[in-house]
């Protein structure tokens, strides 16, 4: 049993430790996938936008988007209204017609495109956080939409509503978040950014999608690099100090094994070794259930809240969390196999 609790205590930290992981691999590479899904080979954001990782507010005059659109190697021009309601989801307002065209258009599974003003088109991962289906209502921003379609995903948003209707609701009619715009070859990305750069000026950011979606890492992430490795920390100090009680208690208990081990000549080294095995195995086996449970961790996230948050499986971290744990174990075993190694074999066999 106290085995089993070893394992169990060990566990959480590498579940965590792993969780934060996923959960950062998992939300960047959703949004590099919905980025391309517009199938935009460069993005205009507004003047409030300082990077990929910042919101960009309507900024863009409306107007660009026809006159982004009549640039030389521009085939489709296609802008979008954002509105942010719970982090990190947002409200796209669109034209569906023009996102059409640009992005091949979407895959529906239920319904079908907006009928109306106060249509919405949802992803399928938002409706099943919502437990909604195609045709029935919907509260979002303090507003009923009717859900007209629910599709499968991957493109941009996981919720899409008329563009003209969004821009009323947050009294900004003709303004736009940002303007994707789709070329005629890939190739000439390099020679329309530095174009449209030449004609705009420095205030609006131009990227290709190439670079929005790399610029979105964990180092361009303010604070996450170092947020992991507190949480590292703290697993290394729940690690040592499960194991150092574990084995303290395991020591207590084998006090007279100890002393039967010495008077039949084994060494210090040969007790310590011992002690220091069994709390690498803790270790072990603590890492694998972490890693199990961060599965179930995966599947509790995926079930409740598939389009709030998104999580990753990294295998790569498996190693670097079991290197962790065993180096915890083995520091929190120290004490406890020193202190084994020092009993005196006549007091150890005495000991009741």
């Amino acid at each position: 049993m106290r085995s089993l609790l070893s394992f169990l205590l060990i566990g959480v930290p590498v579940t965590l430790i792993l969780t934060l992981v996923g959960l950062t691999h998992g939300m960047i590479e959703d949004f590099q996938e919905r980025q391309r899904g517009t199938g935009a080979d460069i993005v205009v954001r507004g003047t409030n936008a300082a990077s990929a990782i910042t919101f960009s507010g309507s900024t863009l005059p409306e107007g660009f988007t026809g006159f982004l659109g009549k640039q030389p190697h521009v085939e489709y021009a296609a802008g979008v209204f954002t509105h942010p309601i719970e982090l990190p989801l947002t409200v796209t307002g669109i034209d569906l017609n023009q996102f059409a065209k640009m992005s091949g258009g979407f895959n529906y599974t239920e319904g079908g495109p907006f009928q109306g003003s106060r249509d919405m088109i949802i992803d399928r991962y938002y409706a099943a956080q919502r437990h909604v289906h195609a045709g029935e209502s919907i509260q979002v921003m303090n507003q009923s939409w009717r859900i007209s379609g629910v599709i499968d995903g991957g493109k941009l948003s996981h919720i899409f509503v008329p563009i003209r209707e969004l821009q009323k609701l947050d009294s900004s009619t003709g303004k736009l978040s940002q303007v994707f715009l789709k070329l005629d070859d890939p190739k000439n990305t390099s020679t329309v950014i530095k174009d449209l750069k030449q004609k705009l000026g420095p205030d609006y950011p131009i990227l290709s999608m190439e670079e929005l979606t790399s610029m979105v890492n964990v180092n361009n992430i303010a604070g996450l690099k170092e947020f992991t490795w507190v949480v590292v920390g703290i697993g290394v100090v729940i690690g040592f100090a499960v194991v150092c009680l574990s084995m303290y208690m395991a020591v207590l208990q084998r006090t007279r094994e100890i002393g039967i081990l010495k008077s039949l000549g084994g060494s210090d080294q040969f007790i310590l070794g011992i002690v220091l095995l069994e709390s690498l195995l803790l270790g072990v086996g603590g890492t694998v259930l972490g890693i199990l449970m961060s599965f179930g961790a995966k599947w509790l996230i995926r079930t409740f809240v598939p389009a709030s948050i998104q999580m990753a499986i990294v295998a790569e971290w498996w190693p670097i969390a079991l290197a962790i744990t065993l180096a915890s174990a083995a520091l929190g075993a120290l004490y406890p196999g020193l202190s084994a190694a020092r009993h005196d074999p006549i007091d150890a066999l005495a000991y009741e």
